[in-house]
């Protein structure tokens, strides 16, 4: 309780009282405590196996070995969910709700739907998976195979969540990152999962998770990447980051995940904001775009390309691309539109997104930051449109 007395003081300063107070308390305290103790019950098993070792046996990662079978069972369910006979959006729903916590707010957020279509999915699945004979303990590995890609997108989306909240209350929710990188290494031991796609996402997250604890200021309030502080990045998850990208080169398969991991890779092993090698960040953002394309990765190269050849160039990468309905009034698109705008030295066009931006963020961080970003309260250096930054 003192812990969470403790992050009330940050988060209540920074972000306003919440109204049940009482409750918030007793979420916050209940979290940190569910923590402590996974981290206490990990420790313990260590000090038990180094006391009592087996004779002549090597030591193998906890749980992280499987013999055709998925042993852990919340990864186990998160392939039940992602049964071949219910629709794949319908799977996604089932799992981030039934297995993950999210709330249909939060679901429909991260699938860019409404909540009225969260609904019908989840009505759909329950429906679906009452009406076939699931097997909840060994499914065949054929069958596990095939629901692999739903799996990664539930993991994915659950580290999404953590990493860049929708909370009302809590902008970085890292224990969601910590169970979608533990799900995803569970992941990696099995027969199934030991593919490249499981490595590049495993390398995603663990690049990503490095940066974590530079995210926040002292108030909790988000930091933009060229505002980070790059020795508060952790050495370990870099480490881990490399190791699994470089296992996901193995073999001719490229996904979204060596993509995107090979973005995190550019930021995060980058001397400095301004040594970022922008130009090879928009090359991966439109393989990207190749591969499984969206408005949202076209809106991404956008950034990489105004930060290598000037806002100008980022806004001509657009010239054309209408924002689907399911992105139109999404808070991304405007603030992107608005910055680029803005740095351009559009000044009526970039007023104009901000003001949707701000309206349709989703949270109290999140436009706090917008805020500061699009309000000129986070200066940056201004590039020269023929200049490109230092490899």
């Amino acid at each position: 309780m003192q812990g969470a007395l403790a992050i009330a003081l940050a988060e209540w300063s920074a972000n306003g009282i919440p109204h049940d107070r009482g409750a918030w308390l007793y979420r916050v305290a209940k979290n940190e405590l569910l923590a402590v103790l996974r981290k206490d019950h990990a420790h313990r098993r260590i000090l038990e196996r180094e006391a009592h070792p087996e004779p002549d046996l090597e030591v193998e990662p906890h749980t992280a070995t499987f013999a055709g079978e998925v042993r852990d069972e919340l990864l186990r369910m998160v392939f039940v969910c992602c049964h071949e006979t219910i629709p794949e959006e319908s799977r996604l729903v089932l799992a981030l709700k039934t297995l993950c916590g999210f709330s249909i707010a939060e679901i429909a957020f991260r699938l860019f739907t409404t909540e009225a279509n969260v609904y019908k999915r989840l009505a759909r699945a329950r429906e679906r998976l009452r009406q076939v004979d699931v097997d909840t303990e060994t499914p065949p590995l054929e069958s596990l195979r095939s629901r692999l890609p739903s799996v990664h997108t539930v993991i994915y989306l659950l580290f999404n969540e953590g990493y860049l909240s929708t909370h009302p209350e809590h902008a970085i929710r890292s224990e969601l990152c910590d169970e979608a990188i533990r799900l995803g290494t569970l992941l990696a031991g099995h027969p199934v999962g030991a593919a490249p796609p499981t490595f590049a996402l495993l390398a995603l997250m663990h690049l990503h998770a490095a940066r974590l604890a530079a995210r926040q200021d002292a108030t909790g309030g988000l930091l933009l990447l060229e505002e980070q502080d790059r020795t508060l990045w952790d050495a370990d998850h870099l480490r881990e980051g490399a190791v699994w990208l470089a296992r996901s080169a193995r073999g001719d398969v490229f996904t979204r995940f060596h993509a995107e991991a090979g973005i995190a890779a550019e930021h995060c092993f980058a001397p400095s904001f301004a040594e970022t090698r922008w130009k090879e960040i928009a090359e991966l953002y439109a393989m990207l775009q190749r591969i499984d394309p969206s408005p949202i990765h076209a809106l991404n190269r956008a950034v990489a390309v105004a930060e290598w050849q000037g806002p100008e160039a980022g806004l001509a990468t657009l010239d054309g691309v209408v924002p689907p309905r399911w992105l139109d009034g999404h808070y991304l698109w405007d603030a992107v539109i608005a910055d680029l705008h803005d740095r351009a030295g559009n000044a009526a066009a970039a007023e104009k997104h901000r003001e949707l931006a701000l309206a349709a963020a989703p949270s109290i961080s999140l436009r706090q930051l917008l805020h500061r970003r699009l309000t000129g309260g986070s200066q940056r250096p201004r590039r020269d449109s023929n200049t490109q930054p230092s490899a």
